[in-house]
């Protein structure tokens, strides 16, 4: 009886070694082996890169002050506006112009053949367009059409346009307030500035009276 017990006893530890040693059964899925802590980190996905708006009035701001006569542009308002946008790769005048008519007007052309223009709140990078901001013919007539451009900077929440511009000395920031036109400061805040002397033809003009519209950089 002892020998019997023995031998039962001797069976039962042998099959317990043999099942720790066993492979886990079929199907099972075996334990995922540790990540060392010496393991690579997962690469990180490079920042999204900015709206072409955004870069267009980057490079427009980074101008400020500065005069374009060392450029490869004419040392006007066009010029200031075909320099943001080279910086997306959009020459403004890639189409020309017509015979006698100016680079405003041939800017404004282009963004109406792609369904560029508008006039509801502008982005970073639109182009804002102005009429009748000189006597550019010198007829003493207030009769030149489109005459200015800039690129919008930035928009308030009154809803006062920042746009930079080539005027004057040299490219600077100028505001305008569709909303109050007429209006050149208020509470302290500028609305619209000056964008026309007083000249034989008329009084000074603020930058809303002479405004005409916008175009959207994502079309130009």
């Amino acid at each position: 009886m002892i020998r019997g017990f023995l031998l039962a006893w001797m069976l039962g530890v042998l099959g317990g070694a043999q099942a720790l040693a066993a492979p886990p059964a079929a199907g099972r899925p075996s334990k995922a082996p540790t990540v060392s802590q010496g393991a690579p980190a997962q690469a990180k996905r490079p920042a999204a890169r900015p709206p072409r708006g955004r870069r267009v009035a980057k490079r427009a701001v980074g101008l400020v002050g500065v005069s374009l006569a060392s450029y490869r542009v004419p040392n006007d308002c066009s010029g200031l506006a075909r320099l943001a946008y080279q910086a997306v790769g959009v020459e403004l005048l890639s189409h020309g112009t017509r015979p006698g008519e100016n680079a405003v007007s041939a800017i404004y052309r282009r963004a109406q053949a792609r369904g560029a223009l508008h006039r509801k709140t502008p982005q970073p990078g639109d182009l804002i367009f102005f009429r009748e901001t000189y006597d550019r013919n010198r007829d003493g007539v207030r009769n030149d059409g489109l005459t200015h451009v800039g690129v919008v900077e930035t928009v308030a929440k009154d809803g006062t346009v920042t746009f930079v511009h080539r005027g004057g000395p040299g490219v600077r920031r100028a505001r305008m307030n569709p909303r109050f036109p007429t209006v050149r400061t208020q509470k302290g805040r500028t609305l619209n500035d000056y964008l026309r002397r007083a000249d034989p033809t008329g009084r000074a003009r603020l930058t809303g009276e002479l405004f005409v519209g916008y175009a959207s950089a994502s079309r130009l």
